[in-house]
């Protein structure tokens, strides 16, 4: 579930690049979910041929996917089936990250790359993009960085499966618990061009990227959680091919990756690393940095304990446990779960005397959803302003080179470089912000 101000963000994000009426389509879909053309023109109040070329706009850069609902599917009688669209929250907020894809492409590929994929994010004509530079878009190809696109209008079936019945309490065939299917999971699995063709260069053909990337796939990853386990003896060999690992023993690797937690299989003397772990344990750092900033050493020490402890405990036993005042951690708490960084309960023991106790708890699913929805409104924020910066000083960024370093030294040529400076110092570090920013929101979205 997307959070409010992920939604704003988002449709900023489709303001800034594609102006206030298609972003007024997508924050109409956002808002009431799927809609078929008809809705939206009613939702919105705008013209049919606005709607029609703002969804054309958002489709063909990916915004938006196009489906048909299994239960209004009329068959091939050549009856026309009700299209409905849906908003791609996830491809919405990747158009933030496009210059770390083009320094990714950049870094990894060559210079040529980069231009087609910055093309091809631009929207360009790939086909004129492939005839003009075809050895560039097959190593694109080939590296998966870019994909055939999705189907048009794919059939999806928006009826939730029956739950089978429940099984024994204690059984080993029990499954484990899943998150329901959200409609656009759904539709962007149904979109999704088939293995043999999503990327191929035609729609006949499998190219040897496919099977490689595949082969290269399944050696790396072996479930979500953890990575395929490798033995000791190959990690060592791997490790003692490096600079900094020719003079490690076999025993210093084994304690190194014991420091790194990763599991170790009884059957056999093999590791892997466990994914899940450092995901959780970097969504941690992150957040007890920003308690350690927002609300000081003491509130840390705090929040550290019961983030770790992982359960209940009691007020005192927190004061002694994190070396704080016991006058002072009551207000550090509540401050901490006003601002809901932590969970509370209250339990009342009735015995001779009547007491009552505050235990309190780190809820980190409920914690990570509330970081996350504060950093898409710090991103808003940040966006906002840096959008402000740039309109105060459009005159600034049209001025010719020559101007901004001028020969004779007055005071209104020294004012003008004294501005262009600033700006330029001002979106940089602005841009930097809210490019780190963008990896927390990674962190915490999209792992």
């Amino acid at each position: 579930m997307v959070s409010q101000y992920g939604f704003k963000f988002a449709i900023h994000l489709i303001t800034n690049h594609f102006g206030k009426i298609v972003a007024k389509v997508c924050e109409t879909l956002f808002r009431k979910g799927p809609l078929s053309l008809g809705e939206i023109i009613r939702s919105t109040e705008l013209t049919p041929e606005q709607v029609k070329n703002s969804l054309l706009v958002l489709v063909q850069h990916n915004c938006v996917q196009a489906y048909v609902p299994a239960d209004q599917f009329r068959g091939e009688d050549g009856s026309m089936a009700t299209v409905e669209y849906l908003a791609l929250f996830d491809n919405i907020i990747h158009r933030l990250r496009f210059p770390k894809f083009l320094e990714i492409a950049k870094h990894q590929l060559d210079d040529e790359c980069e231009k087609v994929l910055d093309g091809l994010l631009r929207d360009e004509n790939p086909g004129a993009i492939e005839a003009v530079v075809r050895e560039s878009f097959h190593k694109l190809l080939k590296a998966h960085y870019i994909e055939r696109c999705p189907a048009p209008e794919p059939v999806v079936s928006t009826l939730i499966k029956a739950e089978s019945a429940p099984r024994k309490r204690g059984s080993k065939m029990a499954k484990k618990f899943e998150a329901p299917e959200t409609i656009e999971q759904r539709v962007l699995e149904a979109a999704v061009p088939g293995e043999a063709i999503r990327f191929a260069v035609t729609a006949y053909t499998l190219g040897n990227a496919d099977r490689e990337a595949k082969s290269d796939d399944s050696s790396m990853v072996n479930d979500g959680d953890n990575s395929a386990p490798l033995s000791l003896d190959s990690i060592f060999t791997e490790v003692t091919k490096t600079e900094h690992g020719r003079t490690m023993t076999i025993d210093r690797v084994r304690a190194s990756l014991v420091q790194l937690g990763c599991p170790q299989r009884n059957f056999d003397d093999s590791y892997s690393i466990d994914l899940k772990s450092i995901v959780e344990m970097a969504r941690n750092e992150e957040v007890e940095s920003i308690v350690l900033k927002r609300f000081g050493s003491d509130a840390y020490r705090i929040f550290r304990l019961l983030s770790k402890s992982n359960c209940f405990l009691e007020t005192d036993k927190i004061a002694e446990s994190a070396l704080v005042d016991k006058k002072e951690t009551p207000r550090l708490l509540y401050k901490l779960w006003k601002d809901n960084y932590l969970y509370m309960e209250k339990l009342v023991v009735t015995a001779a005397k009547q007491s009552r106790f505050m235990l309190w708890k780190v809820n980190k699913p409920l914690l990570w959803e509330y970081v996350l929805d504060e950093m898409y409104h710090a991103a808003l924020n940040l966006s906002l302003r840096l959008a402000f910066e740039q309109e105060k000083d459009e005159d600034l960024l049209h001025v010719p080179a020559d101007k901004l370093v001028p020969a004779d030294k007055s005071s209104e040529a020294n004012a003008l470089q004294k501005r262009y400076r600033r700006l330029r110092d001002v979106l940089f570090l602005m841009g930097s912000s809210l490019m780190k920013l963008d990896d927390a929101l990674m962190l915490f979205h999209d792992f």
